[in-house]
């Protein structure tokens, strides 16, 4: 039987349906595009000069913004028992600088010593500890970089030594929580001069320098980064150091750490931090278990080494993502276990929505699509490529199993875990539910980002694949 092909005709870009596991050759049509990759691109690693300073400064308001809003939620949370509203009052009432400066963060020796201790222990993992190393994605300017993957090993060692030392006496299991103002304050200050010290490399020792991307405006070149992999030396990736050591690392451990506070206060520790801790301690597992997935993804291939980076992972990751487990530590309860079993498995479901998404692109991307999706051949639309080295590369866009479905189902599972670990601790406070509400806003923007660089780069293919699979998130929704 001759499996079906779908032709199309324009000039540039190559379009074929792949069912590798006929044996029958599918012909392609050829097909060309005017969208080429090039250093003047917008995106794909590129964007011009002559950004306006309004646009700038909106463009970087997070800058300001960010800080605000990492501090707000932590007065919320410490001062108000996580009401918004108690706190919109105080600050109404007495200012909002004024609660700042009784109630905020604070920067201190301990803080500042404890943060350098974690990197440097975390520094010293990722450089000695074994591991295999795997190739990122081709980069706008064509270099493939290669990656030393050990963060599962650094996983069970960093929490093994906290576990240690804990049980020894030297180290406080509580230390986390009970120290949660400084460390706040010394995270705020590491993001900060980390990401100054990131913008003067980029000018002064820069790494693949044709990789850089410039707008003309320093706010916003701060904000968003100009180095896309900078690194120390040929191995030290700073990139993948700040999101998987600074950030990752420390959300489990900053999860147990408020298990043994809320044990030392009660006795005991509630099932609802219990089933919250587990739901993210697999979340972030099967991160470091996929890690050379990560390489792939748009935080490695695409964005550039700014504060939205780095102060993402070494402050706002810590502080944002941990709210359920800090909530329940400072406000030990717990919800009906009818209620626990239903959000658990729910939570379950959509981890298993997002790993089986995940691992459908990736075993088609390591097998060039020679495998089976569902019983069936899978199906990808051959789509090629310009990087600005002139070279010519080729994608598979995957349109078949869950990719058939949506084209970012992957994001549904993790929206559902997001939901979930919010739903677990039994509250209605609004503080609660600002991970998920982050969540849903952080994807949203991702999928609409990740669709414009997509179109540039594959032109026409691109077009055709949206056609194939014309929903993004649930069919039928959006």
């Amino acid at each position: 039987m001759t499996p079906s092909t779908d032709s199309l005709s324009q000039t540039g870009t190559t379009t074929t349906i792949v069912r590798p596991r006929k044996q029958i050759p599918i012909e392609a049509t050829e097909l060309t595009t005017k969208d080429k990759i090039s250093t003047d691109a917008d995106v794909w690693g590129r964007a011009g000069l002559g950004r306006s300073w309004l646009r700038s400064l909106v463009g970087a308001s997070p800058l300001f913004l960010a800080p605000i809003g990492s501090i707000s939620i932590f007065i919320t949370l410490v001062q108000y028992e996580g009401s918004f509203s108690l706190f919109a009052d105080a600050v109404k009432e007495y200012g909002f600088w004024n609660i700042c400066a009784q109630y905020g963060p604070q920067i201190n020796i301990k803080g500042i010593a404890a943060v350098i201790c974690w990197l440097v222990v975390q520094a010293v993992l990722y450089i000695y500890l074994p591991g295999e190393n795997h190739q990122g994605q081709l980069t706008p300017a064509g270099y493939l970089l290669d990656y030393k993957i050990n963060g599962l090993s650094a996983w069970i060692v960093t929490h093994l030594l906290y576990g240690g030392l804990s049980w020894f006496g030297i180290l406080d299991p509580g230390f986390i929580p009970r120290n949660w103002s400084s460390l706040i304050g010394a995270m705020n200050l590491a993001g900060f001069l980390i990401s100054a010290l990131a913008f003067v490399k980029a000018y002064v020792v820069p790494c693949h320098p044709e990789d850089r991307k410039f707008s003309g405006s320093f706010l916003y070149d701060f904000f968003m980064g100009i180095e896309l992999n900078p690194r120390l030396g040929d191995k030290f990736d700073l990139k993948l150091f700040s999101n998987g050591r600074a950030g990752m690392m420390v959300w489990t451990l900053i999860d147990f750490s408020n298990m043994a506070y809320q044990y030392q206060n009660q006795g005991y520790v509630e099932p609802s931090l219990i089933l919250v801790t587990a739901l993210q301690t697999l979340y972030v597992l099967d991160f470091f278990i996929n890690e050379s997935w990560y390489l792939r993804t748009i935080d490695i291939a695409h964005d550039h080494f700014g504060m939205y980076l780095i102060w993402g992972c070494f402050c706002f990751l810590p502080t944002t993502y941990t709210i359920q487990g800090q909530y329940l530590g400072l406000y030990p309860s717990s919800a009906p276990t009818p209620y626990l079993a239903f959000f658990f498995s729910l939570g379950v479901a959509g981890y298993v929505l997002f790993r089986v998404v995940n691992h459908q692109k990736d075993m088609v991307r390591r097998t060039g699509g020679k495998c089976t999706i569902w019983g069936k051949p899978a199906e990808c639309i051959s789509a090629r490529f310009r990087t600005s080295d002139g070279r010519q590369h080729t994608s598979l866009l995957l349109c078949s199993g869950f990719w058939g479905w949506s084209r970012h189902a992957n994001y549904v599972g993790d929206l559902l875990l997001s939901f979930s670990t919010c739903a677990l601790v039994g509250s209605t406070k609004a503080v609660v539910w600002w991970y998920a509400v982050w969540m849903l806003l952080l994807l949203v923007h991702r999928c609409i980002r990740d669709e414009k660089r997509c179109s540039v780069k594959y032109g026409a293919a691109w077009t055709e694949y949206c056609k194939r699979v014309p929903w993004r998130f649930i069919p039928g929704i959006w």
